[in-house]
């Protein structure tokens, strides 16, 4: 899937394409739409700085037995 973003809201936000990478996958996640291991790959950086990141925004960790099973996913994936 691509989603594109007209150049003049991106311009308008003031963020680069990283930084609005990191806020949707933080929306996402804090609204339980993305797993913690589909977050920090959406938002290009590793789960330990993305639990950084959370923390940094004050969203609270949500950790199920589904989050496991990505989190074990991503690893296999990773070769781990």
């Amino acid at each position: 899937m691509y989603i594109g973003i007209p150049e003049t809201i991106a311009r308008a936000s003031g963020l680069s394409e990283q930084e609005m990478l990191t806020f949707l996958a933080l929306m996402l996640y804090d609204q339980e739409k993305l797993s913690l291991g589909h977050a920090s790959r959406l938002a290009n950086m590793s789960q330990s700085a993305f639990l950084d990141l959370l923390a940094e925004y004050g969203i609270v960790l949500k950790y199920d037995v589904d989050d496991l099973k990505d989190d074990l996913e991503n690893l296999r994936e990773q070769g781990v």
